[in-house]
C-alpha cells in the first residue's frame, strides 16, 4: 500500500526537528512515498515561514498530486491568511482524491474550506504528534519504548488511505444517562479544535451548518475557558441547531483552588441544561495519541446504546 503523502507546514514553525524527521521516516518505513515541501522548516516569528511563504505551501500542497497533504504540526496563523487561500484550487485536488489531514489550527483551514466549497477534509493527526513521538526522554538520551505512534490511530491513517473507514465506536463517561437513546441520520459531521472553531464564529469563514454532528476538543485550555467558548456558539444559537454536539478529549489544564469544585464536567452538566441537544462524550479525538480520524464535511449516522456510541459515515449496520 505505496501511497504520495506531502507534507507541509501552514501554521506554526516546527520547532522538534528530531518528531519531524522521526514521523518522515516512521512514514516511510510503512512503504510511503513522503515528499516534503520546500518550506516545510522555515521559521519566521513563531511561524513556519511569513504569511506568503505559507500559502504558497498549501497550493504547494494542493498542487502536489499526493494522495495525502499531511501538516507537520499545529500551533499558530491560519486564520490570519484564510483570505488568500486559492479554495477552488484546494477543492479540485481533494476532487482529485488528495486526502487533507490535520489537527489543531488545522481546523480553521477545515471551516473555511467546509463554508467555501463544501470539500471533505480529515480530522486526524499532524506529522511531528503524530508519527512523530519517541526519541530521548531524559538527558542520558534512554528512548521510552513504548513512546510509538498510537495503534488505533495509525489504523484509522490506514484505513483513509485505503478509502474503507467507514465509522467508529466510543465509551461516554460514567455519567451518561443511560436511559437517553441517541439516533440521528444524514448530519454532516463538522468542527475540530473548539477555540479555532469560536473564532471563526461571525467570520465568511464559519460553516453555517444546520442539524450536524459537531465535534470539538482542545488542549491546554481551563474549564471555565471551555465553557466561555462554548457559550459563545451557545448565545449564537450553533449548538442548538445541531442534532447532536459531540465532546473529545479536553486535555493539559490545571484546576486550583480556587475553582472550588468547578470542573470540566461541571461545564458539561451546565450545557446540557442550556440545549435539549444532545451531548455526548469522550469521542476518542483530540491532542492525545489516542485518536480517530473524522471526515470532516461528510455525512454521517450516530448511535447510542447505553454508554455506547457509535458513529457511522460509510455503511451503517443498524439500517
Amino acid at each position: 500500500m505505496k501511497k504520495h503523502i506531502y507534507i507541509y507546514s501552514p501554521s506554526g514553525a516546527v520547532r522538534d526537528k528530531a518528531a519531524f524527521k522521526r514521523g518522515v521516516r516512521y512514514l516511510q518505513s510503512l512503504g510511503h512515498e513522503v515528499e516534503i515541501d520546500t518550506d516545510a522548516l522555515t521559521s519566521h516569528m513563531r511561524f513556519a515561514g511569513d504569511d506568503c511563504t505559507r500559502l504558497a505551501a498549501i497550493h504547494r500542497a494542493a498542487a502536489s498530486g499526493a494522495d495525502v497533504a499531511l501538516i507537520a504540526r499545529g500551533g499558530y496563523g491560519l486564520t490570519r491568511i484564510l483570505g488568500g487561500i486559492r479554495y477552488k484550487a484546494l477543492a479540485k485536488a481533494i476532487e482529485g482524491g488528495t486526502s487533507f489531514v490535520g489537527i489543531s489550527d488545522f481546523t480553521a483551514l477545515q471551516m473555511a474550506l467546509l463554508q467555501r466549497t463544501g470539500s471533505v477534509t480529515w480530522a486526524g493527526p499532524a506529522l511531528c504528534e503524530g508519527f512523530g513521538v519517541g526519541g530521548p526522554t531524559d538527558t542520558s538520551g534512554a528512548t521510552d519504548e513504548h513512546r510509538v505512534p498510537d495503534d488505533i490511530m495509525e489504523d484509522c491513517f490506514n484505513d483513509m488511505l485505503l478509502g474503507q473507514g467507514e465509522g467508529s465506536g466510543w465509551r461516554q463517561h460514567r455519567e451518561v444517562n443511560l436511559s437517553d437513546t441517541v439516533r440521528v441520520n444524514n448530519a454532516t459531521i463538522w468542527g475540530g479544535n473548539l477555540t479555532m472553531v469560536a473564532s471563526l464564529l461571525g467570520t465568511d469563514y464559519f460553516p453555517q451548518i444546520k442539524g450536524g454532528i459537531l465535534f470539538l476538543e482542545d488542549v491546554g485550555e481551563h474549564p471555565y475557558r471551555i465553557e466561555r467558548l462554548l457559550t459563545q456558539l451557545l448565545h449564537a444559537g450553533v449548538l442548538a441547531r445541531q442534532k447532536a454536539i459531540v465532546l473529545g478529549q479536553f486535555t493539559e489544564f490545571k484546576l486550583t483552588p480556587h475553582d472550588k469544585g468547578f470542573k470540566l464536567q461541571t461545564v458539561i452538566q451546565w450545557l446540557r441544561t442550556q440545549i435539549k441537544t444532545p451531548i455526548l462524550t469522550n469521542l476518542p479525538y483530540g491532542h492525545v495519541a489516542t485518536k480517530i480520524l473524522l471526515p470532516v464535511g461528510s455525512k454521517a449516522d450516530l448511535v447510542t446504546e447505553g454508554r455506547d456510541a457509535l458513529l457511522f459515515w460509510g455503511h451503517n449496520p443498524f439500517h
